[in-house]
């Protein structure tokens, strides 16, 4: 699970407990401006198909955590249910998406507005 902050002009995914060990990440900074959309998980998300893990840790309909390659993006996830993710898609910046699940996802999109 990750936890969203936004400091000042950036936004701070903050990867909790766990999950840092499996995602090989403890936290992403990413410039308010970087950000191009923020929503909803979707079917394109849900299919079992993640990409090609580069560094991370996938167990099939269960956890899908790191960083992964799909479709010529680089993309992060940590997600163990999808139903609870939120999809950010940014600009200029190492990855194409973030694809996190959040405690709850109403607040965690309001973060951004």
């Amino acid at each position: 699970m990750v936890q969203i902050k936004k400091e000042e002009n950036n936004f701070v995914f903050e990867v909790i407990g766990l999950h840092k060990l499996w995602a090989f990440k403890s936290q992403l900074v990413i410039p308010k401006e970087h950000i191009v959309n923020v929503r909803s998980h979707c079917e394109e998300e849900n299919s079992w198909w993640k990409g090609w893990k580069l560094l991370g840790t996938s167990i099939t309909s269960f956890l899908t955590a790191g960083s992964f390659y799909k479709d010529g993006d680089k993309i992060f996830w940590d997600v163990v249910n999808i139903n609870n993710s939120i999809v950010i898609e940014l600009s200029d910046e190492n990855f194409k998406k973030l694809i996190v699940e959040v405690e709850d996802t109403h607040t965690a999109l309001s973060i951004f507005k």
